[in-house]
């Protein structure tokens, strides 16, 4: 592992058992953001595709926070969802967080996450030039 490389945890018990990182800094800049779910502390928040998808968004906007980058310096979304029916709602989530930065995005519909009340996991990769 090279010492330049930023691994950042959540602190999530997930991220020891499993042996990664909520996201990863590179020393050119380019951030990546594991899959975020709406998990917050432990708990799978209460809502929809559409409620899910926004805190899924915000769990990853939080680990960009802690290398000092924001959703503006999003460049790429991948959403993964449950449902096919579910398209419209993530997608009013994602408009509505990125409408004015206009990421690269994905949306793969699987077959299932963890738990199953999971509806929704968000993953996205941040770059600003310079950023450490």
């Amino acid at each position: 592992m090279t010492d330049s490389v930023n691994r950042i945890s959540s602190g999530a018990p997930w991220e020891d058992k499993f042996g990664y990182s909520r996201a990863v800094q590179l020393p050119n800049g380019l951030v990546l953001v594991a899959g975020c779910t709406s998990v917050v502390n432990g708990q799978i928040s209460a809502g929809g595709p559409y409620e899910q998808a926004v805190v899924s968004f915000n769990v990853a906007f939080d680990a960009l926070k802690q290398v000092g980058l924001g959703r503006e310096d999003v460049v790429r979304t991948r959403m993964y969802i449950t449902h096919a029916r579910d398209v419209d709602e993530v997608g009013r989530a994602h408009k509505e967080l990125f409408d004015d930065v206009r990421p690269a995005a994905s949306m793969i519909i699987v077959s299932g996450f963890v738990d199953p009340s999971l509806v929704v996991e968000v993953e996205i990769e941040a770059y600003r030039e310079g950023a450490q």
